[in-house]
């Protein structure tokens, strides 16, 4: 018997002129004008004018130039932006020195650099001179009755080496998750795994194909759904954003949970408009990431790809929510001062804002980007953002941190 399940999904884990912030009940018929002006960015300090595939993560090196992975275009460079130049590291294939898929770098403890290898299954350590080293299974465990398999592809990781990722399955057992998912913590070094929170999956769609022996099930996220999102500080804490009434969880290391006010937002009504906009702002994550559950002969294999999602769907075949919930369900980039960036949804053809948390969970200030922009991470007083064209190509550029 073989059985194949795949999610795909904005698994991490995704647009000039003033912005009118409203604010309200979050429910359409209570909506009421704030006083809260955004805050703009200004000019780019640089930008890279060659494209890339897709862009989910940049890792500032101490020199002030960046590692970019590309998982569609199958490449990890090297950039200095002021100059405008870039250098290739390692090549495509399996061995040594390579790479498929290679999907995000993230910062390890002693300058080192964690590269996430999406289409070999793994993680390889990149020396503080970005020389390949050890490599290791991004799958850990078992999946099976009382087991669990899960996927540490981090989402985001910690000042300590500490990858974050996502369940896809309920802690202690084999049943997959509905509604909710842990956020799942793994030491490199102990090799320990822990959950450290909780949170609300967007709703899903579920189509089965097939005999009973050969059976395909794709279950696939309700577009623009209500979903929680997460995201990690530097010093570990996790920043989960609540969408019943839009508020801010930060979750120390110690378990205790500090909780900020509900937030009063417009809820904006889906038309056409916003429904062609979620469909283009699918290729800014390549499609999503796809998970793939095999079994065959009582074997169980988890694997991960980006890119399986198509922007050329008959989008009237979908099943919609009435309104955009109040922010993105994607991963909460999170700054050097521990600073949580949201998200939020607002009408087709507006300029990107994000709202921006402190430590208390309070909104210390509302960020307003260029269009077609979206944060994917920061450096020493840097912000790195990403733009994308109408044709999906992205660009990356560099702006002060406010």
């Amino acid at each position: 018997m073989k059985t194949m399940l795949s999610f795909w999904g904005g698994v991490g884990v995704p647009l000039a002129g003033a912005v009118l912030i409203v604010q309200g009940s979050g429910h359409p018929d209570g909506a009421q004008q704030g006083a809260q002006a955004p805050v703009t960015l200004g000019e780019a300090e640089a930008v890279y004018e060659e494209s890339f595939s897709v862009v989910s993560t940049v890792r500032e090196m101490p020199d002030g130039r960046v590692l970019v992975a590309d998982a569609l275009g199958q490449v990890l460079v090297r950039l200095d932006l002021d100059a405008g130049t870039a250098d290739t590291l390692g090549r495509v294939g399996e061995g040594p020195e390579e790479y498929r898929q290679p999907d995000a770098v993230w910062p390890l403890p002693g300058g080192r650099t964690l590269l996430v290898d999406l289409g070999n299954g793994r993680l390889t350590e990149l020396s503080p001179e970005l020389e390949f080293g050890d490599t290791r299974p991004y799958a850990v465990g078992d999946l099976g009755p009382g087991r669990e398999l899960v996927l540490a592809i981090p989402q985001a990781v910690d000042d300590r080496g500490r990858l974050y990722f996502r369940s896809f399955g309920r802690m202690g057992g084999g049943e997959l998750a509905s509604d909710s998912a842990y956020i799942l913590r793994l030491d490199l070094e102990s090799e320990v795994v822990d959950s450290v929170g909780r949170f609300k999956l967007p709703g899903t769609t579920t189509r089965t194909s097939g005999g009973p022996n050969n059976q395909n099930t794709s279950v696939s996220p309700i577009p623009l759904s209500a979903a929680d999102a997460w995201g990690v500080a530097p010093d570990g804490r996790v920043v989960i954003v609540r969408s019943g009434d839009y508020h801010v969880d930060w979750i120390g290391s110690d378990g205790n949970v500090v909780s900020g006010p509900a937030m009063p937002y417009e809820a904006v009504r889906i038309g056409r408009g916003e429904r062609e906009e979620w469909a283009h702002g699918r290729s800014e994550t390549g499609g999503g990431l796809g998970i793939a559950l095999s079994v065959s002969n009582n074997a169980m294999v988890m694997t991960a790809s980006r890119g399986g999602a198509s922007n050329d769907d008959d989008l009237d075949e979908y099943e919609w929510p009435d309104f955009k919930p109040a922010f993105y369900g994607r991963p909460v980039p999170v700054d050097p001062s521990g600073r949580a960036w949201v998200r939020r949804h607002l009408e087709s053809g507006e300029a990107p804002v994000y709202d921006v948390f402190d430590r208390a969970g309070e909104r210390e200030m509302i960020v307003e980007l260029p269009p077609e922009r979206r944060v994917v991470s920061f450096g020493d007083g840097t912000l790195y953002v990403v733009h994308m064209d109408e044709y999906g190509l992205q660009y990356l550029e560099r702006y002060a941190l406010p």
